[in-house]
């Protein structure tokens, strides 16, 4: 169908009066279909309406604002209702200001376009939508429209912001969009407070300075441990009310989610030997292995073998092998010694360990006789404690690390209190 566009303005969103076979038609663009592709929908106007859209901005952005939430209720594939389209035509255009304010407050309309196109948002708020358009502009500041729905979502949770909690937001780039991965953004804070800003970010920086998030193989390569983020969360947001008790509740959460990403990306970023070293013992790093040789095995035949001759230690090439081949039906992995006959079962499913020592070597055909005893583990630290101490010291290091159990049914006990 032949369409030839009889006016239009510079920002293509804005709706355009076109001709098709002789009839005057508005065209905008609003929402998309099944294929994400943009929909577009005309509906018919008249002479007297497309003179008003070519010399008013003010009603041209009031008409778009008000047949957008047709284009929505139209959804995917539907069609737009031009009976109730066309019914908006003649009071959004040619009313005077009471009866279009009237009109708006009746019926549902796009706030956010307006606001992104500088309508004065006191006088939206106060049913003055005419008034409100005196500042309008052609050109569209989407960031405006994203601040005002950010302050519309605080103010029905009943949140009330100070200049400080504000500015601690826009320093994280968290003020308009919660979820967003924290960054540093001091240039979108106000200079005059960017001293506080700061006073609160060192505060924080002190605690994480002291704390470190490990990785967790048992969900990958990159993935972090949870229990160290909860830990280092809870020292940095106790740290800021205490030295801050002003700071509001969001902008405490937002400093914590900043200083908890920064060092789960360091740890993401670091050697594997580096992030290995949280779970070694104090005072027993730099000493050499007591083990020259483990195998490590995992629940469905996967197998590696470490040796102290190798690059690294055993630790590390064990939770490498972890994060290559955990995954939600391989949960248990076990690390032994072959030659002195004992070693470890790790439990992921259930946060605990078994060691395994060899109390008489089978002779005559006989099967060997082992000592199994159970211990819980306290996460992902305590796994890193208990590979650790093995590496260095085998089955008999791990007795700081009980209370170890080798009736199953006392274990089971122990594993329901844990749980309750």
């Amino acid at each position: 169908m032949p369409r030839d566009i009889v006016f239009t303005r510079n920002n293509g969103w804005i709706p355009t009066v076109v001709r098709e076979d002789g009839e005057l038609k508005l065209m905008l663009g609003a929402g998309a279909d099944a294929n994400h592709d943009p929909r577009t929908f005309t509906f018919p106007i008249g002479e007297p309406h497309r003179a008003v859209i070519e010399r008013d901005l003010a009603r041209h952005l009031l008409l778009w604002s008000a047949v957008l939430p047709l284009c929505d209720a139209a959804g995917t594939r539907g069609a737009l209702d031009e009976d109730a389209a066309v019914a908006l035509l003649d009071p959004v255009l040619l009313s005077g200001p009471a009866d279009v304010d009237a009109l708006f407050r009746r019926i549902p309309w796009d706030r956010s376009r307006l606001v992104a196109h500088g309508a004065d948002i006191a006088l939206l708020e106060r049913g003055e939508v005419c008034a409100a358009m005196n500042t309008a502009t052609e050109t569209s500041d989407a960031k405006r429209a994203q601040t005002y729905h950010a302050d519309r979502r605080r103010a029905e949770r009943g949140t009330v912001l100070a200049p400080l909690d504000a500015a601690l937001l826009k320093y994280t780039g968290q003020y308009l969009h919660g979820a967003t991965i924290p960054r540093r953004l001091p240039e979108a804070v106000d200079p005059a407070l960017l001293p506080q800003v700061m006073r609160v970010i060192a505060t924080a920086e002190e605690v994480g300075a002291v704390m470190r998030i490990g990785r967790d193989p048992r969900k990958g390569k990159r993935a972090t441990d949870k229990r160290d983020w909860q830990r280092m969360e809870a020292a940095v947001d106790a740290a800021v009310r205490r030295a801050h008790p002003g700071v509001a509740d969001e902008a405490v959460r937002t400093v914590s989610f900043l200083i908890c990403s920064e060092a789960a990306r360091r740890a993401r970023e670091a050697p594997l030997e580096e992030d290995e070293e949280l779970g070694t013992d104090p005072g027993a790093s730099g000493g050499k292995a007591r083990k020259t040789a483990l195998s490590f095995t995992d629940d469905k035949g996967g197998e590696k073998k470490w040796s102290l001759t190798g690059p690294r230690s055993a630790p590390a090439d064990f939770w490498e092998f972890v994060a290559e081949r955990s995954a939600p039906d391989n949960e248990v992995f076990t690390i032994e010694d072959e030659a002195l006959g004992e070693g470890i079962q790790l439990h992921f499913y259930a946060d605990s360990v078994a060691r395994v020592t060899t109390v008489r070597e089978g002779r005559g055909g006989s099967d060997p006789e082992y000592r199994v005893e159970y211990g819980l583990v306290d996460g992902m630290a305590g796994y890193r404690k208990v590979v650790g101490a093995f590496a260095r010291g085998g089955c008999a290091a791990l007795d700081p690390h009980g209370p170890w159990m080798s009736d199953v049914n006392e274990f089971e006990r122990a594993r329901r209190r844990r749980g309750a």
